[in-house]
């Protein structure tokens, strides 16, 4: 409210005195409106139109009469002290609330009113602070510069006597201009604050929570993603994968080389209930028969010589209540095939060097490239394995039976590819495109990638074209072999050992290039992991 612009003075039913536009004639009337005058008694702060002009009228009780204030007010107040017959009362609790304590300072910073509460929290008398700077008032104030910069700070902690408290500091402006600011402590002491602290922890804690829902909702949806693909095998693919992941029935993985097992066994884990725990791969093809035990199932301190003195979880227990995926489980040695069915049939564990099984909890899955019923008729794979691992069996399509998708497979490697190595992507020119289904892919997916790999590299005025392709295309060892024998000097050699020579020096050269990386060699040359180990083995 304004300043005063007129009063009344009544009593006895008859106004007794009156200034300014108490003077009204219409104002008078309502003073003499012994109906009004108790309803506005009541109510205390009454609005009034006059003129389509605002006013708050402020009815103060006496003994015998009552003193009527008439101010200017803007249209809002007006509008609320209309709507709401204990207005009064509510700013009388503003003014008074012992845990919502207000400090108003004028244009130039100084006091002109604390709350009774916060008066006796700094040691102060009534109406001792009015007057003074305030920051001579209130330590870590900003209230001050509110006032200069006339932008409002909400929900600040200020520390005060030792005490944090939330509070926030709004100006006050009367036509346009900065005539004061307000700040009002939101919480009265520590308690509150930390009760704050903690509701706030215990909501960013839901939050967190349904992040990890959405997270999960979309891994559901989105758990089929890295199969490239819309052609007719495909889609047969991932539909099979939908209706096997939700089980936990034991799934094979088969498929030729290259033809993305190990993302079909993500993907199965994406979609199934234990998405939300970890993945565990092994490759069996590598896995030494001296160490396998230590490898799969762990061992305890002091187990063996040279044993980590904390011993070591094996694959088993970190797969517990999440998946193992057993790669290349067509190489598993026969002695480690036995140690491994007994963990399927009972899923215990037993560290090297302790004492007592530990139960575990995953679900299984296996990948080969190899024909297992072959296998077992040459004595190589265990029959009773082979029916614990094949309840359900999928098959991975080779690329050649789904060249339609080579169009997807290209855009998608070369969008990886710019992001990699952050060059533009080349276009594909459409005669490329036909050279590449035409291919026969020996090596799958995982061949057409290091295809556009090298493609990606040498191609000329950002575009691929079939001179691209044939000119720095396959390097695998089918290609070398169609090469003249006089390009590679081997003049009198014989063929197989034209072939050992150059498996050799490719494996050599692709060892060097990765240092010695035997997964990244082994997608280079467009080999199992198992064959690389054999070529390794004869080096």
């Amino acid at each position: 409210m304004s300043s005063v612009l007129g009063f009344a003075l009544t009593g006895n039913g008859r106004v007794i005195l009156a200034r300014g536009i108490g003077e009204d004639p219409r104002v008078r009337a309502l003073m003499n409106d012994d109906s009004w005058l108790e309803k506005a008694g009541k109510r205390r702060l009454q609005p009034l139109i006059l003129d389509r002009k605002h006013y708050s009228v402020v009815v103060f009780p006496l003994s015998e009469g009552d003193l009527v204030l008439i101010c200017k007010a803007r249209e809002p107040l007006v509008e609320f002290l209309a709507s709401v017959d204990f207005a009064y009362e509510i700013f009388e609790h503003l003014l008074a609330n012992p845990f919502d304590a207000m400090t108003v300072v004028d244009e130039q910073a100084r006091v002109v009113y604390i709350s009774p509460v916060h008066e006796k929290f700094f040691g102060l008398e009534h109406g001792e602070a009015n007057g003074k700077l305030v920051r001579q008032v209130i330590e870590n104030t900003r209230l001050d510069s509110v006032v200069r910069t006339g932008k409002a700070e909400v929900g600040h902690i200020q520390k005060m006597r030792g005490t944090e408290r939330v509070v926030s500091r709004m100006p006050i402006l009367s036509d346009d201009k900065i005539v004061g600011a307000v700040g009002r402590v939101m919480f009265k002491g520590p308690e509150q604050l930390a009760a704050l602290s903690k509701r706030v922890s215990e909501l960013e804690d839901e939050v967190e929570f349904h992040k990890r829902q959405v997270d999960a909702l979309r891994k559901r949806s989105c758990g089929l993603d890295s199969l490239i693909g819309e052609s007719q095998p495909m889609q047969r693919l991932k539909r099979e994968i939908a209706k096997i992941a939700p089980l936990e029935i034991p799934v094979l993985i088969f498929g030729e080389s290259g033809t993305g097992k190990e993302l079909v066994a993500q993907s199965l884990h994406a979609l199934s209930p234990r998405r939300d725990n970890q993945m565990v791969m092994v490759n069996s093809a590598a896995l030494p028969a001296n160490l396998v035990e230590a490898e799969l199932f762990g061992y305890e301190a002091g187990a063996f010589t040279g044993a980590d003195k904390r011993g070591r979880i094996g694959k088993f227990e970190h797969a517990h209540e999440g998946t193992i995926f057993l790669d290349e489980i067509g190489d598993m040695p026969l002695e480690v095939q036995v140690k491994l069915l007994r963990v399927l049939q009972d899923k215990l564990v037993e560290r090297v060097g302790a004492t007592k099984p530990r139960q575990v909890d995953f679900r299984l899955i296996t990948a080969t490239n190899r024909d297992l019923q072959s296998l077992v008729t040459e004595g190589k794979f265990r029959l009773d394995l082979f029916y614990r691992i094949t309840p359900l069996v999928i098959q991975v399509p080779p690329l050649r039976s789904r060249v339609e998708d080579i169009e997807l497979l290209v855009t998608h490697f070369l969008r990886d590819l710019s992001s990699q190595h952050r060059k533009a992507a080349p276009d594909l020119d459409e005669a490329a495109l036909a050279y590449l289904q035409e291919q026969s892919w020996p090596g799958n997916v995982r061949q057409l990638r290091q295809e556009i790999e090298r493609a990606f590299v040498f191609a000329e005025d950002g575009r691929i074209t079939p001179d691209t392709l044939m000119s720095y295309g396959d390097f695998s060892p089918s290609t070398v072999l169609h090469a003249p024998m006089a390009s590679v000097g081997n003049e009198g050699r014989s063929m197989r050992d034209v072939v050992a020579q150059t498996e050799t020096d490719l494996v050599r050269n692709a060892m060097e290039h990765h240092r010695g990386n035997k997964k990244r060699v082994a997608e280079e040359l467009g080999i199992s992991r198992s064959y690389l180990y054999k070529l390794l083995d004869q080096l």
